[in-house]
């Protein structure tokens, strides 16, 4: 298991560190995303989004309420938020059908489980600041 701990100074620097998990990211790779409301998941998600090659990645917005999206890049990008789901509801998200091909990322990662996913944990150090703790399995 590999963890790395990062700093961001500002939303540029939380796409910038998503943009390099993105272009490492492989097929099947769970990005467990956990955070406060306003801590930057979605950032880091546009980051993830520019890294696969997302065409208009800087469109890439928080699925609150459609629960999830999909882009498509090097890879499909499948962008899910559990904001507004209960735990059992998870499961009918059947988002492991994304993984042969794809990176899926969950905002809001407490509310599922996802064995062998990245866990990546935002702190919010300041209005503009974010300590990132990323955990490889």
């Amino acid at each position: 298991m590999g963890r790395k701990e990062l700093l961001s100074m500002s939303p540029s620097e939380t796409v910038r560190i998503g943009e390099e998990m993105g272009r490492v990211a492989r097929p099947g790779t769970i990005y467990a995303l956990y955070g406060e409301l306003g801590s930057g998941k979605t950032e880091f998600v546009k980051g993830i989004a520019k890294g696969l090659g997302v065409e208009e990645w800087e469109y890439v917005c928080s699925p609150t309420f459609t629960i999830m999206n999909v882009y498509e890049g090097r890879m499909r990008l499948c962008h899910v938020d559990l904001f507004r789901i209960r735990g059992e509801e998870v499961g009918a998200l059947a988002i492991e059908e994304y993984l042969d091909d794809g990176v899926v990322c969950v905002e809001w990662a407490e509310k599922g489980r996802f064995e062998g996913a990245v866990k990546v944990y935002i702190d919010v150090l300041s209005e503009t600041q974010r300590r990132f703790l990323i955990v490889e399995p």
